[in-house]
């Protein structure tokens, strides 16, 4: 498995969904089993449909983490 601090970052705070989790999913798409995904992005509405969108697809969401103007930061270990 890779170590992990290897890690992509993806910012998507100016995207509305479902764009969101097209993005985050290209993202995934893009990446080797175990890297690290972070992904931040703006409002209650995306996190919820980031985090469930991407566990049912089988990922896992590591931490959450909230900034300042509802940015929150999304850590997601591709499966």
């Amino acid at each position: 498995m890779p170590d992990s601090t290897e890690a992509t970052a993806l910012d998507i705070t100016n995207e509305t969904c479902p764009m969101t989790f097209v993005r985050t999913r290209l993202a995934l798409d893009a990446l080797a089993k175990g890297h690290l995904l972070h992904v931040t992005l703006k409002g209650e509405e995306p996190l919820r449909n980031v985090t469930r969108s991407t566990q049912a697809l089988g990922h896992t969401v590591l931490a959450t983490e909230n900034g300042p103007d509802n940015r929150h930061t999304l850590t997601i270990r591709k499966n």
